[in-house]
């Protein structure tokens, strides 16, 4: 068996697994369970939470004692334990460790998958840049498999979505065993500051890249929302009798997969874009089109307003891409290369460690703000078009003071410095 086939399913089954309950789950705790808004935006938070230190820490330990690909294995095994547990629980503070502990064990091995790739393709004399790409593509393939299955089968109202991603995080676990070493580097010049991108703090003396980290962690903030309710939203509708039976209640991450197919497709565009446009400019397209595919959620409704959710799908892809992907590029770019390993985890600290922190808890506030809870805590009602349009809100707002205060002048012949 090819070691790209083998890379291939290690990165399908890496975001199967998230792809099984990141966007269903919030309807599960919601509908079934029976949790407040707040509550279900503290569980998401925990993303934030293990963001913050756990890829720089199994960083450490991997170029240091542990075969990359062991540690990668283990972390899944844990992972498993951790989903099962979540599958039986019924209170908030069950779910909460629960995925406190998924989301410790998970994080890291989004750039452990990268490191285990990179040292196999390597080791049979591939080429990376070009390679590499084709492989990845099929992590997001696995995102949109998961999403379908549960879906099509009706997980997604229930605790078996759980029970998919556990029993996915098993077999890649064990899998993981099986794949070409990746020895302890064991480099006596990465520091322990590096590994958690802290060396790179250097970069906020420059008032441009201050600005832009602070930025990032404002939008990062804005970057789960939908995952995390999304598919509550939706399934809002299915107490109305003229959208029982719409598509988009009755396959409603379905619908939400389409902001994930936008999103293969937008990254394309990204060279293009920073080419004739400038990072400015094409973060700038970001955030406005985060206030359409807020406000298009607010308008939109799955009869008459599905073009609006559809539309918003599209948009997602523009959305998630030119700031997450562009935004890293930009990092890339400006840091000195001592430091650009530790500029992008800075980038990730502050964007899916700060922000999705940040956003997790505020974002279940509003939603609480605009709620009416049973003394059982099942929604009695709930004011999904404010929500959506204070979300529109910040990141206009967001939108209009980085354009005001981000100095960048961009050189199409030099699209690295000012």
């Amino acid at each position: 068996m090819g070691i790209k086939f083998r890379l291939t399913a290690m990165q399908f089954l890496q975001f199967f697994i998230w792809g099984a309950w990141l966007i269903s789950l919030g309807s599960y705790m919601n509908n079934t369970l029976h949790f407040e808004g707040g509550q279900i935006g503290a569980i998401f938070a925990t993303m934030g939470i293990a963001a913050l230190f756990m890829p720089g820490l199994t960083g450490i330990i991997a170029d240091k004692w542990i075969n990359a690909e062991r540690l990668y294995g283990l972390l899944h095994l844990i992972g498993a334990g951790a989903l099962f547990y979540a599958s039986t629980a019924t209170t908030y503070q069950e779910m909460y460790w629960a995925m406190l502990l998924n989301m410790l064990a998970y994080m890291p091995t989004l750039s452990l998958a990268n490191t285990v790739s990179y040292n196999a393709l390597e080791k049979y004399h591939l080429d990376l840049i070009k390679d590499f790409p084709p492989i990845r593509v099929w992590g997001t393939v696995g995102f949109i498999c998961a999403m379908w299955a549960v879906d099509l089968t009706g997980f997604k109202n229930g605790a078996a979505q759980l029970y998919v991603a556990a029993i996915s995080a098993l077999v890649l676990g064990l899998y993981a065993f099986t794949l070409p070493p990746c020895p302890p580097a064991r480099s006596e010049n990465k520091t322990v500051l590096s590994a958690f991108g802290l060396d790179a703090l250097v970069l906020l003396k420059q008032k441009k890249m201050a600005i832009f980290f602070l930025f990032s962690m404002l939008l990062g903030a804005a970057l789960q929302i939908t995952n995390t309710y999304g598919d509550t939203f939706l399934n809002s509708f299915k107490d109305l009798p003229e959208y029982a039976d719409s598509f988009g209640v009755q396959h409603s991450v379905i619908l939400l997969s389409f902001s994930q197919m936008s999103e293969t497709l937008f990254i394309l565009a990204i060279p293009f874009f920073l080419k004739h446009f400038g990072i400015k400019r094409v973060m700038l397209i970001s955030m406005f089109a985060w206030v359409f595919r807020f406000g298009l959620f607010g308008l939109g409704n799955p009869g008459d307003g599905l073009w609006m959710l559809i539309l918003s799908m599209i948009v997602y892809g523009m959305a998630f891409d030119f700031f997450n992907v562009s935004g890293s590029l930009f990092t890339e770019m400006e840091a000195h290369s001592s430091i650009r390993a530790s500029a992008q985890g800075l980038f990730f600290m502050m964007t899916n460690g700060i922000g999705a922190f940040v956003g997790g808890y505020a974002s279940g506030a509003v939603v609480d703000f605009f709620s009416v809870y049973a003394e059982s805590g099942e929604v009695i009602s709930r004011e999904w078009t404010p929500i959506w349009l204070i979300f529109a809100g910040y990141a206009l707002l967001i939108g209009i003071l980085f354009g005001l205060v981000f100095r960048y002048k961009h050189v199409p012949e030099n699209n690295v410095k000012q």
